[in-house]
C-alpha cells in the first residue's frame, strides 16, 4: 500500500489521509450486509467521510481523512489468479477503485463507468501499474 500517498497526490489529495484495512472475506461479508444490505463477499468497501469537517492532525495542521478502503485479501488472491496477475498488483488496483468511490466516483451507469474507468487508468499510470484489467479475466471477472 505504498501508492497510496502518490494516488491521493494525484487525486488532488496531497494533504489528505485514508484508511486501508486489509480483511477476509467474511469480514467484508459482514460490512456489505451492514452498510449496503448485501450478504455476500465482495472485494473493495469504500466507507466515505467527505461529509466530516477537517481534522488538525500532526505537525503539517490540517489533514482531511478522506475514508476508509477495506480489500478482501480472500478475493483479491482469487482475481489476481484470474486475471494471472499478482496479488499485489490486484491489491494496488482495488485501492485505486476504493479511493475513486471515496471521492464520490461510481459505475452504475455506462457514463459513470466510463469517467471511472479511465481515472483508473489515469492512477494506474501514475503509480506505474499496468492496466491489463480491460480484457475478461481467463475464469471470469468476480463482482
Amino acid at each position: 500500500m505504498r501508492d497510496a500517498r502518490k494516488l491521493l497526490v494525484a487525486l488532488g489529495e496531497p494533504d489528505s489521509s485514508v484508511s486501508i484495512a486489509l480483511v477476509g472475506d467474511a469480514a467484508i461479508r459482514r460490512l456489505n450486509r451492514m452498510h449496503r444490505g448485501r450478504d455476500r463477499a465482495t472485494d473493495v468497501l469504500s466507507f466515505s467521510a467527505l461529509d466530516r469537517p477537517r481534522t488538525k492532525r500532526g505537525p503539517k495542521g490540517p489533514e482531511r481523512a478522506i475514508g476508509d478502503v477495506v480489500i478482501s485479501l480472500d478475493r483479491a488472491a482469487r482475481q489476481a489468479r484470474d486475471y494471472d496477475g499478482t496479488l499485489e498488483r490486484e491489491l494496488r488496483r482495488l485501492l485505486i477503485h476504493g479511493l475513486l468511490h471515496l471521492l464520490g466516483h461510481d459505475h452504475q451507469t455506462t457514463r459513470e463507468r466510463g469517467r471511472m474507468v479511465r481515472e483508473e487508468h489515469r492512477l494506474a499510470a501514475a503509480i506505474g501499474l499496468r492496466w491489463p484489467y480491460g480484457e475478461t479475466p481467463r475464469r471470469g471477472r468476480a463482482g
